[in-house]
């Protein structure tokens, strides 16, 4: 006995419609009758015969060509030679006194589905008639400027062809909501222009289907479905897959979705491009109607001509928008490449910067670094957002909201100008960022109906009102896109290659300075050590030839020696200076726990010894203890207390004064004087070797010692800095890493 292959449907729930197997309902809708045939042996293993048609013989386990008294015999051959996925149209048939019928053919995996759809008095004898539409309508594309244009045109074309009461097209966004971007109708049914359905409302698995299947027809939303019977061969098996059936049944979600609607028909192409579902062109009346095959073909034909159009439009758009983002940022690179600094490049260049992602603010934060440009939060608030990006990104290299309220809650305060945020890495090492804002865009959404409501009585109850739903949005910006994030990620590349390039040139010139710095320090070493020989012999001679030779020099002769003796004994001290200069870089460090105040009061104390009879007022404060090499440390004080009590002895009142600052990095130690000063227009000068800022007659040295304590300091990563002022003293600063 024939069997049925699916129950009469239950009273309806909406939790499971999601999930629903509409490719499978086990009937078809009544203006037709369909056929499953065995491809293998072309015998009929199911079918669906509306009660209008009941009839004509029953075809079950019969083969193909006796079905109906034969009238598919003829075509026998097409329907074998069907490939998988495909449709055929098999052409007109008269089924007895029912009339002709439209004979259409689809394989779909290992089924073949043979439909005849019941032709409309005065429809179009064949698509020829109504190619003059056809042309018409891709001649009037050429003239449309935009996508809103295009899809305007097509609703008016659609509407024209088929009578139905009102055409929409209807755009998907990223979300699968739903807009309605064009319109053509009568004054029957209600305009659903500029309205938004919500995702639910065509739910995966049917836009899933609207992608597969690029037409679908519901003649009449009060219809009583036809099962599809089995025959025995049948019995067993899996439910039948419908999905390329024109006459496939439809979800009673949706009919029931249609009466709520108020429309007794509908009609819907997919417009389909790079397979991806784009949108639909929907089609409604009040009144049942069916659609003839003809002209529901030169729809199909429409909607593809019209989603190739709107790709060739949106293509354009972003070829000219990359274009544009591409000018920008060549003009980035050009000032990044002829900077040292691409933060200072990038300050100089805001316009750009902000044009390149088509933002109001952007914020460069590096290291201790934070530089605002344009509409942005507090620079407070920007370190705070880096700090959660770093969290919030996963090790990625960008970041990017157009809701940033709802991702993090401490931006309620910062919405108006940071709604949207795009942040890109700018450092593999450190937690560097630049990062794009957009503001708040407050703005009026208008739903069919309210999204939000729910059945509350068990029963299917798929949306119950259609009237005009407003919704505020707020907290959001203007959603990036693929070209924001790719000229950001771009940038960082550029940015990236330049850090790195830098880098590597600063690496080279590194090398070359650390070899260079190595043979002036061993040519410094080897020629200071050779000459401190001759010095010596120059002094001892001369001395010898004046202890030997005093009662027979005249004052002018002995004049003489003792010039040679001084010169001889200041270029062995420079040497000495010299000498002592190269060892501080050839040396290693030798770091230890050194008590600050016991290290200057040994130096003051050894200091004193050559300075006897001056009176020098001290204020040393309390020093803390640091981890330095003692004997390099006690060079520094050396130098620096050396130097103080040495430019102070013009003073009336010598007062030297010792002291230390302290922070989160660093401890910085300061001797400040009453001496006579120096001018800091040559500050620069100070702590270079052999550079003196006073004549050799006022004050002696060498020019080497603050060379040596600048070496000394810097080798233990510190710096070092000095302030003055003729004739009222001067303070020398150095710092020592904590």
């Amino acid at each position: 006995m024939p069997s049925v292959s699916s129950p009469a449907p239950r009273e309806l729930d909406l939790s499971g419609c999601a999930s629903e197997p509409i490719h499978t309902p086990g009937a078809i809708q009544p203006y037709g009758l369909l056929l499953v045939v065995n491809p293998r042996d072309l015998l009929v293993t199911a079918r669906a015969i509306p009660p209008s048609l009941d009839d004509l013989d029953d075809p079950l386990d019969a083969p193909i060509d006796l079905a109906f008294g034969g009238v598919l015999r003829a075509c026998q051959g097409t329907i074998a030679a069907i490939s998988t996925d495909q449709s055929v149209y098999l052409g007109l048939f008269e089924l007895s006194a029912h009339g002709l019928f439209h004979g259409l053919a689809h394989r779909h995996g290992d089924v073949l589905l043979i439909e005849l759809e019941m032709s409309v008095s005065g429809e179009p004898a064949s698509l020829e008639e109504l190619y003059p539409t056809i042309r018409q309508f891709m001649l009037s594309l050429e003239k449309a400027d935009s996508v809103e244009e295009l899809c305007a045109m097509g609703a008016a074309q659609v509407s024209e062809l088929t009578g139905f009461d009102r055409t929409l097209v209807y755009q998907f966004d990223a979300a699968w909501n739903g807009a309605v971007i064009a319109e053509s109708r009568n004054d029957v049914l209600p305009s659903y222009m500029d309205l938004r359905f919500p995702e639910s409302d065509i739910p995966a698995q049917a836009r899933e289907l609207y992608r597969k299947n690029r037409i679908r027809l519901i003649a009449d939303s009060t219809y009583e479905r036809v099962p599809l019977v089995r025959g025995p061969s049948a019995n067993g098996h899996a439910p039948t897959d419908l999905s390329a059936a024109t006459l496939r049944s439809v979800s009673p979600v949706h009919l029931q979705y249609m009466k709520n609607m108020g429309t007794g028909a509908s009609m819907s192409v997919s417009l389909v491009h790079d397979g991806k579902l784009w949108g639909l062109i929907s089609c409604h009346n009040e009144a049942p109607k069916q659609v003839p095959y003809h002209v529901r073909t030169t729809c199909e034909f429409i909607g593809q001509i019209l989603a190739l159009q709107i790709a060739q439009k949106e293509r354009g758009a972003k070829v000219e928008e990359r274009v544009s983002r591409r000018a920008a940022q060549m003009h980035l690179l050009g000032r990044m490449t002829g900077d040292g600094d691409f933060v200072e490049a990038l300050k100089r260049d805001e316009d750009h910067l902000l044009a390149l992602t088509r933002a109001t603010g952007a914020a460069i934060i590096r290291r201790e670094d934070c530089v605002l440009l344009g509409d942005c939060p507090s620079e407070e608030k920007v370190r705070e957002l880096a700090q959660w990006i770093s969290a919030k990104k996963d090790g990625g290299d960008t970041y990017d909201t157009d809701q940033l309220t709802t991702v993090w809650a401490e931006a309620g305060d910062i919405a108006g100008v940071a709604s949207g945020l795009l942040a890109i890495s700018i450092s593999q090492l450190h937690d560097s960022y630049l990062i794009w804002f957009r503001p708040e865009v407050v703005r009026t959404v208008r739903w069919g109906g309210d999204p939000r409501k729910e059945p509350t009585d068990g029963t299917l109850s798929p949306r119950k009102s259609f009237e005009i739903w407003k919704e505020t949005v707020r907290g959001r910006s203007i959603p990036w896109d693929d070209i924001d994030r790719d000229a950001a990620m771009e940038l960082r590349v550029a940015i990236v290659d330049i850090v790195l390039r830098n880098a590597e040139e600063l690496a080279e010139v590194n090398e070359q300075l650390v070899r260079t710095n190595k043979e002036l320090e061993a040519f410094s070493y080897s020629v200071s050590h050779d000459l401190r020989a001759p010095f010596r012999h120059i002094v001892g001679y001369s001395e010898l030839l004046t202890s030997s030779a005093r009662d027979r020099l005249s004052e002018t002769e002995q004049r003489f020696i003792d010039t040679i003796v001084e010169s001889a004994k200041s270029a062995g001290t420079l040497v000495d200076d010299l000498l002592s200069f190269s060892q501080l870089g050839r040396s290693s460090l030798g770091k230890m726990n050194v008590a600050m105040n016991t290290l200057v009061d040994d130096v003051r104390m050894s200091l004193d010894m050559e300075h006897q009879g001056r009176e020098v007022t001290w204020l040393v404060e309390n020093l803390p203890t640091v981890r330095v090499d003692p004997a390099m440390m006690r060079q520094v004080w050396q130098n620096l207390i050396a130097n103080a009590l040495k430019f102070t002895r013009h003073a009336r009142v010598t007062e030297i004064a010792i002291g230390h600052l302290q922070d989160e990095h660093e401890n910085v130690f300061w001797i400040k004087d009453n001496g006579c000063g120096f001018d800091m227009r040559y500050v620069d000068k100070l702590f270079g070797v052999f550079q003196r800022l006073h004549h050799v007659e006022d004050f002696e040295g060498t020019g080497i010692g603050l060379a040596n304590v600048h070496r000394i300091v810097t080798r233990h990563g510190g710096r070092v800095w000095a302030e003055g002022k003729p004739d009222v003293g001067a303070t020398f600063y150095f710092s020592l890493p904590r």
